[in-house]
């Protein structure tokens, strides 16, 4: 569906460049647009390299584990339909400890991991768990404590100080994880109550 948006909005823009009489504008702005995005994903190799490397380091010395053993308390409220001792609750707690560090592409195939064990737990094939919707709303959502990839975009384009962003996003992706979950909760409970009547 999104790529029927996308080819939308392409159209939409030439049509209207057509009409105005603007397509060396437009054959501008695309020639430009692509050069900057070459410029951008090589310039932030190094950058994502960088802290890739970190926390590979973070997870070899045992941090994300670490912080996956704290996180026990959450998981539990979060999924109560998984058994603490299930691979589910590993991968679902290790994608929140990667998604907390701001590695998201850790966090992805840990993330599919556990959507693969909660699959396991499902006793409707069809249709989506509980566990597995709130898995989707808080990984979407996710707090997370260091940005990587934006600081490195902010770094790339001369931010005078790239990690600036770090106390907002700590407090957008709270509110947007409190609201994740909150839906969540609501719409289980709607669900659970439509299906009583």
């Amino acid at each position: 569906m999104i790529d029927v948006i996308w080819l939308l909005l392409f159209c939409c823009g030439v049509v209207t460049a057509m009409l105005t009489g603007h397509m060396d504008r437009l054959s501008g702005a695309i020639i430009g647009g692509a050069e900057t995005g070459v410029e951008l994903s090589i310039g932030l190799i190094s950058v994502i390299a960088f802290w890739l490397g970190m926390m590979n380091i973070a997870e070899k010395a045992g941090m994300v584990q670490w912080i996956a053993q704290k996180l026990k308390p959450i998981g539990k409220f979060l999924y109560p339909s998984v058994p603490e001792d299930h691979p589910a609750m590993g991968a679902i707690l290790l994608n929140m400890s990667a998604n907390l560090l701001g590695v998201g592409n850790a966090a992805t195939p840990l993330g599919l991991k556990a959507m693969s064990e909660l699959q396991k737990l499902n006793k409707d094939r069809d249709t989506a768990s509980d566990a597995m919707c709130t898995l989707l709303a808080v990984n979407t959502a996710s707090i997370t404590l260091l940005p990587t990839t934006v600081i490195a975009i902010r770094m790339q384009f001369g931010s005078k100080d790239p990690t600036a962003i770090v106390g907002t996003t700590i407090v957008a992706t709270a509110i947007g994880t409190l609201a994740a979950i909150l839906l969540d909760r609501l719409f289980r409970r709607l669900s659970r109550r439509r299906r009583s009547h």
